[in-house]
């Protein structure tokens, strides 16, 4: 089957985020007077959104009210600490234009909040999606399939020639409940077994072999 489309994962497939979330959580973290965290720790609470990674940042008897507290002052420093060490993964820009001149469309969505995802994303590959969503009321976060399946819609294509690639297990389960094919990337921020064990139809181990998938 010929792919019309491929949809992306923002954190951990097309750009490595993690060291800025790292200083951005910590910073925001030590603002409050709350402990900070590890790299591995913060890894750990990557993929479920902006708020889920704060949720898990603080302690377990935060207050609701400072727990948004919180997550309202981490979206504002955003800007200051989202892109001094963010990078794309190597092979990933030359790997989309590469997709694009054979005609396929290609969008970002991500659990990341809307306007974080739309800035990070144009800052490191300007112009080149054809559509960028983050969280927002609108575009659920993942694994519900709303957004995915607007998506697929807004790129004029169906789920069953979409090719939806991400680094996480919620990556895969969005990709099986909006009927596209799922893509796991080894690259990126949960190792190989656990995407095979999520229900990953292909497991990818450089950017380049994306191509592969063109007519699977």
């Amino acid at each position: 089957m010929a792919r019309e489309a491929f949809i992306f994962d923002c954190d951990g497939t097309i750009l490595d985020t993690l060291p800025d979330l790292v200083l951005l959580t910590n910073a925001t973290l030590k603002e409050f007077g709350l402990p900070q965290h590890t790299s591995k720790d913060i890894l750990s609470f990557v993929g479920h959104g902006a708020r889920a990674l704060i949720d898990q940042a603080v302690p377990n008897n935060t207050p609701e009210e400072k727990r948004v507290a919180v997550f309202n002052r981490w979206k504002e420093l955003y800007p200051t600490f989202g892109f001094e060490k963010t990078v794309p993964f190597k092979g990933m820009p030359s790997t989309i234009e590469t997709l694009k001149r054979t005609g396929v469309k290609v969008a970002v969505l991500s659990n990341k909040f809307d306007a974080a995802t739309k800035e990070v994303t144009e800052r490191y590959y300007p112009g080149v999606f054809d559509a960028i969503h983050g969280e927002c009321p609108d575009y659920p976060r993942k694994p519900d399939p709303t957004g995915l399946l607007k998506t697929i819609a807004e790129l004029g294509t169906v789920p069953e020639k979409t090719v939806y690639v991400g680094d996480s297990p919620v990556d895969i389960e969005v990709s099986k409940a909006a009927g596209v094919l799922a893509a796991g990337v080894s690259w990126g921020y949960n190792p190989e077994p656990v995407l095979v064990s999520a229900g990953a139809d292909a497991i990818v181990h450089a950017p380049e072999n994306l191509l592969g998938l063109l007519s699977r």
